[in-house]
């Protein structure tokens, strides 16, 4: 089943314009790159990098036989020949004809080569697996809901209306059963497709961790031995949620803190976690100053950690965070994501600032909220050196609570579709 994409309507303003002559889309593999290109930019010629027997003609050409023979092209995987990013930078400069796409499955490869050759020249969008609203959606064609939290950083004056129960909800059910396939499996497009059996499923999320290994890392790293790196992959999927320890995690797979913060850089360039920095502006505080990793995708942490439903509290903690961050992007939103912790004990799982100030969030598995589980976000702002604009615990719970007139306590997948 097709799903439509929330950066397709930005994509689809840039296309025809001056400035999009170049775009760019980096994200994991199997995101969903190639499929959106070819859907809202039929014309283009698509060309596979990955065919060497072409690359030698491709390299080859002047920036004259570009314009004639490829005037409008997506070029697949083109980190692989970053030559060719010089002949279309060459085609763009003498010919005002031309437009291209490129895209990539590495940030550290793809994205190097651009800003280097390409600053001023391109319009880059990050591709991510599906987020809730996207999955709601049963066709390309459908347009995706603007889900509350996406709602609030468009409008961040405005206040949210929510449902005092999440049974009230108009849309309930088919929020609850989209909610329940996306924590049993991620949101990979590829496994939307009705015809799949779960254990389907569960074999192409394992065949996408090999090929992962296989092809994307000995990309980046040319690796002789896989090993440590993927004692490492295992290590941070079952600590996902988690600050990490690089000194711990070395001793464990035998290698160095170096190799360790290269190999987590991996990871984060290739799309498959997210590193929060710790939030650390107040100077009269004693805060942690450790990051905490995320991985972006449940069903990949499953694959990884050769598990099968159930999810635990740091588990849990990800998967939103990683959708909370999803979302974000997918609406080209400038924000940072921060994690606080005091030695005191006191810990924000996530800060959001946007120009305005601050959002932040406690992340709770529970079905049943109680005004403690927020007692860490009542005094927060007195930490902060910008407005915190409001709170939210998110949690399992049926029921909206305002907390305070500063905190409200919001079923997540409400929140979140």
């Amino acid at each position: 089943m097709d799903k439509n994409r929330t950066i397709l309507s930005a994509v689809n303003q840039l296309k025809d314009s001056k400035i999009g002559r170049i775009l760019v889309f980096t994200g994991s593999r199997q995101v969903g790159k190639t499929t959106l290109v070819k859907q809202c930019l039929p014309a283009y010629q698509y060309i596979s990098i990955e065919d060497p027997t072409k690359n030698v003609v491709l390299k080859s050409l002047s920036a004259e036989q570009w314009k004639d023979l490829y005037p409008m092209a997506a070029l697949d995987e083109v980190q692989k020949e970053p030559r060719l990013i010089e002949s279309i930078k060459s085609a763009y400069d003498q010919f005002d004809s031309v437009r291209y796409v490129l895209l990539g499955s590495s940030q550290i490869l793809l994205l190097k080569k651009v800003h280097e050759s390409l600053a001023g020249r391109c319009v880059i969008f990050d591709m991510y697996p599906l987020t809730l609203p996207e999955m709601m959606t049963e066709s390309s064609d459908e347009e995706v809901h603007v889900s509350a939290w996406q709602h609030l950083l468009q409008n961040s004056e405005s206040k949210l209306t929510l449902f005092p129960f999440f049974s009230l909800h108009p849309d309930m059910s088919r929020i609850k059963k989209q909610w329940d396939y996306y924590l049993q499996f991620g949101g990979y497009p590829a496994l939307v497709d009705d015809s799949l059996t779960d254990e389907q499923r569960y074999l192409w999320l394992q065949g996408y961790v090999r090929t992962y290994l296989e092809r994307d890392i000995q990309d980046l790293a040319m690796l002789r031995d896989l090993e440590p790196f993927t004692k490492l992959q295992k290590i941070l999927a079952a600590q996902t949620g988690q600050i990490i320890n690089n000194s711990s995690i070395a001793t464990d797979i035998g290698v160095s803190v170096n190799t360790v913060q290269r190999y987590i850089e991996y990871l984060n360039v290739s799309y498959q976690t997210i590193l929060l920095p710790a939030w650390t502006r107040n100077q009269s505080k004693r805060l942690v100053k450790a990051p905490k990793l995320h991985y972006l995708d449940f069903g990949v942490v499953q694959a990884v950690l050769n598990k099968r439903g159930g999810m635990t509290g740091n588990e849990f903690e990800s998967f939103v965070i990683a959708e909370l961050y999803k979302q974000t992007k997918n609406i080209l939103k400038q924000a940072s994501f921060y994690h606080l912790r005091t030695h005191d004990g006191k810990e924000i799982d996530l800060l959001v600032e946007i120009p305005e100030g601050y959002f932040a969030f406690e992340i709770k598995q529970t079905e049943h909220v109680k005004k403690a589980d927020a007692r860490h976000l009542l005094h927060l702002s007195e930490m902060l050196d910008k407005p915190l604009l409001h709170s939210f615990l998110l949690s399992n719970d049926n029921e909206t609570k305002q907390i305070t007139d500063t905190v409200t306590a919001v079923h997540v997948a409400m929140f979140l579709a």
